[in-house]
């Protein structure tokens, strides 16, 4: 019996069709994300490097991690404002490319106190990434296939963290200057498939002027990022409301841990690892469907989805106490996961103007990041006066009122656009 709608094909195929016929630069992008993913070597050992090799503190290792954060944003705005006015590919091949030369002077210092200096310097320029490969994107699609395109750089990224950290752990205990030369190495070649393989897309005169005569949230306007923001109501309230979605996620990396090692003592360490193995592979394995059977959605009706999502598998813990249970709340908010990230960057690319696509993309990274900061700082005083089982019905019950908040977002975009 054939799995798919068509005799004798195989849903892997059936699937995977999703992502024909976009534009050949979303594909070269999709590898150089597999092969820069692959290479983040760094950043998940960040905080073990300043404190286990440079024999810092935890207050001294996190006040340079904070500053690394902070870092990134400056760093995002200028290329959000560089790349709507001198254009897409130089800004972030630079970008790539000096973030990555700070990684080389680290190989060998090792023990320096002017080792984190250069970490931080490497996340100013990182901060350019992000805005201007979803520029590129959203340039290069249309709203009927942004969907597959999101979605497949999404995957590119999550294939290449599931083996690079892996990697790392080994390079690590041995061959620590290895984390940085690998990862500025895999950065240089994901360059190369940028430089060669990736076009110029940003707008040209002409399309800007016939985008004054567009009637779709996508048309060209005049006036700073604030002032233009304002006048697309929705897309605010969207970016308002992203932030609280992002605090509950946030607990997967704060909560989650200290709660398995209440339950589990011994082997609470290993289940984490464990289940941060399985979000992985869910998110490997199964964007592609998610991708396929969401495709008719609403951007926004799929993050309320996500928010539900998020509700059901965080909220679930609280009455869970066996580790396969566990695993099953894991996969359901990763399931919320794929949706978030996927759905959210179609719906901002979706009301963006196509003048402002580079400083309205540096936005939402930073926006994204606040939740992930305040998350942590809302659940740590909780946790301490009512202990760690009190977060989970807290985090399912926010989630869930998040979901109504956009759903009621979408009826209200609905009805004001009939």
């Amino acid at each position: 019996m054939a799995l798919s709608g068509r005799p004798g094909q195989l849903l892997p195929v059936s699937l995977f069709r999703t992502y024909r016929g976009l534009p050949k630069s979303v594909y070269a992008l999709f590898f150089a994300r597999i092969i820069n993913s692959i290479g983040s070597f760094v950043h998940p050992f960040m905080t073990l490097f300043l404190t286990d090799r440079l024999g810092l503190g935890e207050a001294a290792a996190g006040r340079y991690l904070l500053l690394a954060a902070l870092a990134f944003v400056p760093g995002s705005l200028i290329a959000g404002k560089l790349t709507d006015s001198i254009g897409r590919k130089r800004v972030l091949v630079f970008s790539q490319i000096a973030a990555a030369a700070c990684f080389i002077p680290c190989g060998f210092l090792d023990h320096s106190p002017m080792l984190p200096w250069f970490l931080i310097l490497s996340q100013f320029f990182s901060g350019g990434v992000y805005p201007v490969s979803q520029a590129i994107t959203t340039d290069l699609t249309t709203p009927k296939n942004r969907q597959a395109a999101f979605g497949l750089i999404y995957l590119g990224t999550n294939i290449g963290f599931a083996v690079g950290p892996l990697i790392a752990g080994f390079l690590y205990r041995n061959h620590a200057p290895w984390l940085f030369f690998g990862d500025a190495g895999t950065t240089f070649l994901s360059v190369i498939f940028i430089i060669l393989l990736v076009t110029e897309s940003r707008p040209t005169e002409e399309q800007i002027s016939a985008g004054y005569r567009d009637e779709s949230d996508e048309r060209s306007e005049v006036g700073s990022t604030l002032v233009v923001l304002l006048r697309r109501p929705f897309l605010f309230a969207f970016l308002f409301l992203m932030p609280f979605l992002n605090m509950v996620y946030s607990q997967m990396n704060f909560s989650l841990p200290l709660y398995l090692l209440k339950l589990f003592p011994d082997n609470g360490t290993v289940y984490f690892g464990t289940l941060m193995t399985v979000n992985a592979l869910t998110v490997t394995l199964l964007t592609t469907g998610v991708v396929a059977l969401t495709r008719d959605l609403r951007p926004i009706i799929a993050v309320a989805l996500a928010a539900l999502l998020y509700g059901l598998g965080f909220g679930g813990l609280y009455i869970t106490r066996s580790f396969s249970l566990i695993l099953v709340c894991a996969v359901i908010w990763t399931l919320g996961e794929i949706l978030s990230f996927t759905h959210s960057s179609v719906y901002v690319a979706n009301h963006t103007p196509i003048t402002h696509r580079g400083r309205f993309n540096a936005f939402f990274p930073i926006l994204l990041g606040a939740g992930n900061a305040f998350g942590p700082l809302f659940a740590g005083p909780l946790i301490e006066k009512h202990g760690i089982s009190a977060i989970w019905p807290l985090a399912g019950s926010f989630a869930l009122f998040i979901s109504l908040l956009f759903l009621l977002l979408a009826e209200i975009e609905r009805r004001v656009r009939k």
